[in-house]
C-alpha cells in the first residue's frame, strides 16, 4: 500500500474510534434520561367508553411518541376519587392530569380550599346557542380562547387543554311532552350547571346536577322529569332509553361542547421541553379521534333508537317557537354570568366577537347546504 494510503486508513480508523468512544461515553446519558409516571382521573364512569376512550388514547400516543418515557395511568371517576374531585385534586397536586368539562368547576363545592367559583370557565366548555365543535378549535386555536383559558385557570394552579368535542349534542329525554315554552314550568331537569341549567331555571324549572352513572337511578327514584347527557352513543349506555319516551334535538344548551384534559402546572413546567411538546401535540391528536369516534358511534346509535326502539322512543325536534324562548332566556344568563368578574367580562366579549366572525361563515358554507340535503 502507498504510503499516503496507510495515512488515510489510520486517520480514519482514529476518527471511528474517537465516534465509538464518544459515543460509549453519552450512552449512560441516553438510557439515564429520566422517565415520567403521570396519574389521571376523570369526571366519567367506565361505562362511559367514548369519553374514557378519549382518556386512554391521550396515554397511548404520549407513550408511543416519546418512546416510553412518558406514561399516564388512567383512573375513571369513582376509582381512586369522586368524578367530580379531580379539579380540586389536580390544582393541589394529589395527581398530574384530569379530564372533564370545564362548566362542572363554577360550583363552590368542586373549588379547591381558599379558591371561589370562575364563571368564565363554562366559556370554554359550551354555553347555549354558542358555536360549534368547529368553532370552537377555531376560537382555541386561531382566536385567543387558548391564551384566555390558560390565563383563567393559572389561579388554580393549571394548565389546561381542549380534549375532544362531545357535540353536537340532543336535547334531552322527557318523560312529557314539549310544544310550549310552560311546560319546562316545575320540570326537574338533569342538566349540568352551566349557563344551560340557569335557562332552565328562568323558563320555571330546576336544574339539578347529577353525575352521568346515576341519571338512570335517578329518573327511576322521580328525583327528575328530564335529563339531558350528551348524544345517543353514551345516553343508551347510562340506560336513558329505558327512561323517558321523547328524545328532542337540537341540543341547543350545548352545541360545541368542549371537554378539557387539565394539566398540574408545576409537574407540566417541569417536564422536559420536548415531552410538553408531545403532551400538547397529543393532545390536539386525540380532539381529531375523538370527534370523529363520537361522529359514527351516535349515528349508529341513532340508527339502533330508530328500529330497535321505534314505538318506544320518539326522536323530536323542539317546536321553534321554543327554540326562540330559550334563546331569549339564554342571551340574557349570558349578559348576567359575563358581568359577575372581570375575566368573565373578558371571555364573553371575545367568545362573541369570534362568534359572530365565523357564524356567517357557517351560514353560507354549511346551513343552506344542510338544510337541503336533509329535505
Amino acid at each position: 500500500m502507498t504510503t499516503e494510503r496507510r495515512r488515510f486508513i489510520v486517520k480514519a480508523g482514529g476518527a471511528m474510534a474517537a465516534v465509538a468512544a464518544a459515543a460509549i461515553v453519552d450512552a449512560p446519558n441516553v438510557i439515564a434520561q429520566p422517565k415520567v409516571q403521570w396519574r389521571m382521573s376523570t369526571a366519567w364512569t367506565p361505562a362511559l367508553d367514548h369519553l374514557q376512550g378519549v382518556a386512554q388514547r391521550l396515554a397511548k400516543v404520549v407513550e408511543e411518541t416519546s418512546g416510553g418515557r412518558f406514561r399516564i395511568e388512567v383512573f375513571p371517576g369513582g376509582q381512586i376519587m369522586q368524578p367530580f374531585e379531580c379539579f380540586a385534586a389536580a390544582s393541589q397536586s394529589k395527581i398530574e392530569i384530569f379530564m372533564a368539562s370545564s362548566y362542572y368547576w363554577n360550583d363552590k363545592e368542586r373549588m379547591p380550599p381558599g379558591h371561589v367559583p370562575e364563571p368564565a370557565v363554562e366559556w370554554f366548555c359550551t354555553v347555549p346557542f354558542g358555536m360549534n365543535a368547529e368553532g370552537m378549535a377555531a376560537w382555541y386555536y386561531q382566536g385567543d380562547g387558548l391564551k384566555l383559558w390558560e390565563e383563567t385557570y393559572a389561579a388554580f394552579n393549571l394548565v389546561p387543554r381542549p380534549a375532544t368535542a362531545a357535540a353536537p349534542q340532543m336535547a334531552g329525554w322527557f318523560r312529557k311532552k314539549i310544544n310550549t315554552i310552560g311546560d319546562y314550568k316545575g320540570l326537574k331537569m338533569r342538566i349540568g350547571t352551566g349557563q344551560g341549567g340557569k335557562v332552565y331555571a328562568k323558563a320555571g324549572g330546576t336544574a339539578v346536577l347529577t353525575p352521568g352513572a346515576e341519571i338512570y337511578a335517578a329518573f327511576e327514584r322521580g328525583v327528575i322529569d328530564a335529563a339531558e347527557w350528551v348524544g345517543p352513543h353514551d345516553d343508551m349506555k347510562l340506560g336513558l332509553h329505558n327512561t323517558a319516551r321523547y328524545y328532542y334535538y337540537p341540543g341547543w344548551h350545548e352545541p360545541g361542547t368542549t371537554t378539557e384534559f387539565g394539566f398540574n402546572k408545576k409537574a407540566y413546567e417541569a417536564l422536559p421541553v420536548d415531552l410538553r411538546r408531545t403532551l400538547d401535540h397529543a393532545a390536539a391528536a386525540v380532539q381529531v379521534y375523538g370527534l370523529t369516534d363520537y361522529h359514527i358511534k351516535n349515528a349508529i346509535a341513532l340508527g339502533r333508537l330508530k328500529t330497535e326502539f321505534k314505538g318506544k322512543v320518539e326522536v323530536l325536534p323542539l317546536p321553534v317557537p321554543v327554540l326562540r324562548d330559550l334563546k331569549k332566556l339564554s342571551a340574557e344568563a349570558a349578559k348576567e354570568e359575563s358581568e359577575k368578574t372581570p375575566m368573565a367580562r373578558k371571555v364573553h366579549a371575545s367568545f362573541t366577537k369570534f362568534q359572530t366572525l365565523v357564524g356567517a361563515w357557517d351560514h353560507v358554507a354549511e346551513g343552506a347546504y344542510h338544510q337541503f340535503v336533509a329535505v
